[in-house]
């Protein structure tokens, strides 16, 4: 018996449609503190995040890659012809208005659209997609029938469990060409929210190493060697605020930012305040930006330096000794790390990172609850 499938969302497992609408924390907790903790110190040792956190990336994109596959299986087994009137199926699912992220992108995926691609392919008009997809079904019975003379004709069966269906040329290409879309949404996603989740994971874990404490909101409990993250400051959000003695402290924003934004960098420096007032007391605030790289011939260090602020490049290895030092030279701050030799410094992290709270450094959920 067949039924008429209106919602491809329904044919994901479960787990898959979870890894669709993860946050950062979520992404965190799913892969383990552990792992997590092992990124961190990657990127403290100067490795590039994407190196880090790609291997978390494969996985995240095999289980999709396996859940779009039984997605088709099941399909067929439900309704006879699915997978030949895919596009169509994926057509009228995008017409429908209020779909859920999710939703719409497994519909994407099954036209071989991103939601970058369908904003310049369809220019957000909904009387192009019967075109484009009328486009797409030529151009894959092109290639079928291309195939077909060139590798011959491809048949035989797939059982995923109990299920078995045909196999076939279409079937194999609409799957792969859905795979293709699905990989650059997951990837083009997980470049931004890795990115902010482990700004916060690196940065807390930079300055409960150096020796401060994480107090989890804007100072007052001691005011000296704590830090809290996210503050609002007088002109800027900064990314940490770091208090080091009386009248001492620094603020810190940490971007991955390439060699190709140094302006950012600059504009980021420049919009820090030099001074602030905390509980009762005016404080000098060092100006601390902690970027990716910066291109050997950049001016953007120098530039920095002529409005009192320090650049430090991730990419240089242990940089959070240069971190150390630029706290010791701007406001006496005392650390091992200052003067440490370079020999030392890996041992070191290692074992510093095993007692950091990166727990607390994650922001809340949605829900309001950890």
């Amino acid at each position: 018996m067949t039924s008429k499938i209106t919602s491809l969302l329904s044919l994901l497992q479960e787990d898959a449609k979870l890894l669709l609408t993860a946050n950062g924390v979520e992404l965190i907790k799913r892969i383990g503190l552990d792992t997590t903790r092992q990124v961190v110190l990657d990127v403290l040792s100067g490795k590039n995040l994407r190196d880090s956190t790609e291997m978390l990336t494969r996985q995240r994109l095999i289980t999709l890659n396996t859940a779009l596959l039984d997605m088709l299986v099941q399909g067929e087994q439900l309704q006879n012809g699915f997978v030949a009137n895919l596009p169509q199926i994926a057509e009228q699912v995008l017409k429908r208005k209020q779909l859920s992220k999710s939703e719409r992108w497994v519909a994407q995926w099954c036209l071989g659209l991103t939601d970058k691609a369908s904003q310049n392919v369809l220019r957000d008009d909904a009387t192009l997609m019967a075109e484009y997809r009328r486009r797409y079904e030529s151009i894959y019975e092109e290639v079928i029938s291309h195939n077909l003379k060139v590798y011959g004709e491809l048949s035989g069966h797939l059982r995923i469990g109990e299920r078995v269906v045909e196999t076939s040329w279409k079937f194999m290409l609409y799957l792969f060409g859905a795979i293709g879309a699905q990989t650059l949404t997951i990837r083009g996603s997980e470049k931004s929210l890795y990115g902010k989740i482990f700004e916060r994971l690196v940065l807390g874990s930079l300055l409960s190493i150096l020796g401060f404490q994480f107090t989890g909101q804007q100072g007052g409990i001691r005011f000296e060697k704590e830090f809290w993250l996210s503050s609002q400051g007088e002109k800027r959000e900064s990314d940490a605020t770091a208090l080091w003695e009386a009248g001492k402290g620094a603020r810190f924003d940490i971007g991955f930012i390439g060699r190709g934004n140094p302006e950012i960098s600059l504009d980021k420096v420049t919009r820090f305040a030099r001074e602030v007032e905390l509980g009762r007391s005016t404080w000098y605030m060092a100006t601390v930006i902690i970027v990716d790289r910066i291109g050997k011939k950049s001016k953007i260090p120098e530039l920095a330096r002529r409005v009192d602020g320090d650049i430090v490049q991730m990419s240089l290895a242990y940089w959070p000794q240069e971190v150390a030092q630029i706290l010791h030279r701007r406001m006496d701050f005392d650390h091992p790390l200052v003067s440490m030799e370079r020999a030392q410094i890996g041992t070191y992290l290692a074992n510093a990172i095993k007692s950091v709270p990166l727990e607390k450094f994650l922001p809340a959920t949605p829900s309001g609850q950890e």
